[in-house]
């Protein structure tokens, strides 16, 4: 039951730490992503080291109970699975509520045109603090419903592969969207599940050919997609 809160607030914690001093110091655009980049890559690093206590090469394994329930019931996973969706949901609704909020309405202010709204009176560092902090948080309880269904976790899980393939996500699904990501993330691990098994020599051209077509013929990704079919549609029954 500790470690069950610490699995968000540590996170939740170092994300706070380093922002503070990150947007203090005004690091945004690529700057702020070679520098958080480089940190996971040297958290990697260390945590393959076997000294550090979190088991070098082969990180944590063996995970069978979650509050003393066998996780490889089919009952347990059956609960985690549906654990995970309804996260998904809550989260996606939260993202939508922050995002019509006044908070949210300020975010996109400071995106757009952060000076302007530091003359208006408002602190960019507090926002960008808050939702940088927020996101953490959001990222660790999807670790810690991860993990128990995967039943491993290792240092490699901070590859900077990860970041990039979360980027095609986006990308794929629909760049400032909501529901764009997370329609991504199902399209891109369905194509990874199907080509890993069938054609696994050739599943990392077709997701940068994919990241590359996506980029230059359908810039809005799938939920773009579908608002032309839509248009189109309307425009055939005017």
């Amino acid at each position: 039951l500790v470690r069950m809160p610490l699995a968000v607030l540590v996170p939740g914690l170092a994300a706070l730490v380093f922002g503070f001093f990150a947007f203090r110091s005004r690091i945004k655009g690529v700057y702020f992503s070679i520098i958080t980049q480089a940190m996971t890559f040297a958290a990697m690093l260390l945590f393959f080291r076997n000294e550090t206590g979190f088991g070098g090469n082969n990180g944590f394994t063996d995970f069978k109970r979650i509050l003393g329930v066998p996780i490889a019931l089919p009952e347990t996973r059956m609960m985690l699975f549906v654990l995970t969706g309804l996260t998904l949901i809550g989260f996606y609704l939260m993202a939508r509520w922050i995002v019509h909020s006044k908070f949210g309405r300020v975010l996109q202010a400071i995106r757009d045109a952060e000076s302007r709204v530091m003359f208006t009176g408002y602190d960019p560092l507090a926002y960008k603090l808050a939702i940088w902090t927020l996101s953490a948080v959001m990222c660790a309880v999807a670790g810690a419903l991860y993990v128990p269904q995967v039943g491993i976790v290792n240092p490699g899980e901070m590859s900077a592969a990860a970041s990039i393939e979360i980027a095609i996500w986006a990308a794929v699904g629909g760049r400032a969207t909501l529901i764009g990501p997370i329609l991504g993330a199902f399209f891109v691990n369905g194509a990874k599940s199907w080509f890993t098994q069938v054609f696994p020599e050739f599943w990392l051209y077709f997701l940068g050919a994919l990241f590359i077509a996506v980029t230059l013929f359908l810039p809005q990704g799938i939920v773009g997609l579908f608002d032309k079919f839509s248009s189109k549609k309307k425009e055939t029954r005017a």
